[in-house]
Parts: structure tokens; sequence; C-alpha cells
């Protein structure tokens, strides 16, 4: 069990401490959100089990780009660095966060990250956290969005035995479904519902790393959410308020 996030004995961890641990957390996020907001990079926390494709769909995405987006990630995981090698060799500057035993990233993990990764340089940066349905979204990193990807072989009531998670996503990418005509006991309408019970905005994305379904729409989403948060930095920046009211007079 994870100490730092509470997911142990609480007998063993005061909520207190716990209650601590987040207060100092969400200052760091907030730190690491007004760095990506400064440079205009779109912050996205890719989160899922382990096996749901992750790494695939990040990799998909960098050959789909053509030179519409420009990606750099980090990848959290325990011992290795085979996820960051992955992205690198698909062209993703990035790195690995080991995090040793603790079962997901946090703010001050990433920032550390963040002076070994050329971020500045990116429109998108990707967070892909450590594989796990419930600590991970406990925790802010600053980032801007939530995408959960969720493989068809996990089945479709992740949603509801996982709600945190769900609830927190901005997007679900089903991913591995290539596999569903192999898995007739798995009914997209189940997942559906199962999502319309969690997210407060039910968004799916059916995707494969393999055969390419999907990953286009994915790719259009970053670039879809990338555009609105450069739109709300212009309407937020001094003056654009009163420039606004000129044009309007």
């Amino acid at each position: 069990m994870c100490d730092a996030c509470g997911c142990g004995d609480r007998k063993v961890v005061p909520v207190e401490v716990h209650a601590h641990l987040l207060a100092d957390n969400d200052r760091v996020a907030a730190h690491n959100r007004a760095h990506f907001a400064a440079a205009g990079v779109l912050c996205v926390n890719l989160m899922g089990s382990p096996g749901s494709g992750k790494t695939a769909l990040l990799e998909a995405s960098a050959r789909a780009l053509r030179g519409r987006l420009r990606l750099a990630a980090v990848s959290g995981d325990l011992a290795t660095d085979h996820d960051g090698e992955r992205l690198r060799a698909a062209g993703i500057p990035g790195r690995s966060i080991t995090t040793g035993s603790a079962c997901h990233l946090d703010a001050s993990m990433v920032h550390g990250a963040l002076h070994d990764v050329a971020w500045r340089d990116a429109d998108v940066f990707v967070v892909e956290n450590v594989g796990n349905l419930v600590c991970p979204a406990v925790y802010d990193l600053g980032q801007a969005v939530n995408v959960v990807a969720l493989a068809v072989t996990e089945g479709e009531d992740k949603p509801l035995k996982y709600p945190v998670m769900f609830r927190k996503a901005d997007l679900v990418v089903w991913t591995k479904v290539d596999l569903l005509p192999h898995l007739p006991q798995v009914d997209p309408r189940r997942l559906q519902d199962a999502l319309a019970r969690t997210m407060p905005v039910p968004r799916l994305l059916r995707a494969s790393a393999t055969t390419g379904e999907g990953v286009d729409a994915f790719v259009d989403w970053l670039v879809e959410r990338r555009a609105l948060l450069a739109a709300r930095a212009l309407d937020a920046a001094p003056g654009a308020r009163r420039g606004a009211d000129a044009r309007a007079r």
C-alpha cells in the first residue's frame, strides 16, 4: 500500500497528515499549471491500468500528428525506463519518472522532471501516469485535462468499480477495439451506460493503436483542447477585455 496518498491503513496514515500532503501537492500543482499556461502548453494527465495501452496510444498519435502538434511526455513507472524508451523511439521528447513504490505521480515529481524535458518546445505535454485506476485520480499534477485509457479486455464495469477516476475524466479512450470481434461478451452499450453514471459529461472515443482506428480523432481532440486553452489565455490577457469593448463600440 502507498502511505503517501492515504490508500493504506487509516490507523497508520492519519487523515490530517493526508490532508496536509494533498494541500502541499495542490500548491505545487498550481505552480506547474502556471508554467504550462505561461508557455501555452496543454498538459494532459493520461491515466489507466497497467497494459491499457497508454504508451501505444502515444506512439500511434506521434505517427498520426503529421506536424499538426508537437508532443513531449514523461512516463511514470515504479522501476524501469521501458515506456520512456518507447516514447523517445517514437520521436516524442521525454523521460521516465521512476517512483520506487508509489502507485501514482504527484505534482513535485512532475515539476522535477520538467528540468530534463524540452516541454516548452511542445504544444502538448503528456504525463503518462503510473498504471493504476485509483491513486492517480487523487493527485492534481497541474494538468489541463484528464484522459483515461480503458482497454476492451478490462470489461465494461470499470467506471462503476473505480468511479473517482472516471468522474474526473474529460475523455475516455476505449483502446484495443480491434480485439472486439474476439470478445463477444463485451457490450459497448454497457460501457456507455457505466460512463453515463460516472462522468459529468460522458465522452468516449474508440481507438486501436494496431489498426489506427480512432487515433486521428484523438489527435483532433488534442488540437481542439489546445486551441481552447489558447483562446482562454487570450481572453485572460491584460487589456483583452478593454480591446474587446473597444471593438464592440
